[in-house]
């Protein structure tokens, strides 16, 4: 007849505990880190960004210089696609030079040397 060998039962075991993890995503350490797939959808942003504001990848790579190339091409490049699909212009971006706003005060209210002490005491 049949007969049970000792380890059927922690075979059974390990297998029903298998299938259990089997669906579990959500275990810690087994699932890719959460600032790494951040830091990848933010590239992915950028280059969406970029294409959009009608940027090239290399004015893109040296704009954002800690944003991944891998990512920051593959968002230029889905946002192309999809810019292109749904006939959408791009907007030209503003960044330019900043003008820096005039000061109103003379140059002659500020002191470049240090007062004579001496002169300023004989006020006789």
């Amino acid at each position: 007849m049949y007969l049970k060998s000792p380890s059927t039962p922690l075979r059974l075991m390990v297998l029903a505990g298998l299938l259990l993890l089997a669906g579990c995503d959500k275990i810690p350490g087994l699932g890719p880190d959460p600032r790494v797939a951040q830091r990848d959808a933010e590239a992915k942003a950028i280059g969406g960004a970029c294409r959009h504001a009608l940027r090239g990848l290399e004015d893109c790579y040296t704009l954002n210089p800690k944003a991944a190339k891998a990512s920051v091409f593959a968002g230029w490049k889905d946002m192309d696609a999809y810019m292109r699909e749904n006939k959408i212009e791009g907007t030209p971006s503003v960044l330019g030079k900043v003008e820096k706003p005039e000061r109103k005060g003379s140059n002659a209210d500020i002191e470049t040397e240090p007062r004579d002490t001496a002169a300023s005491r004989n006020r006789s």
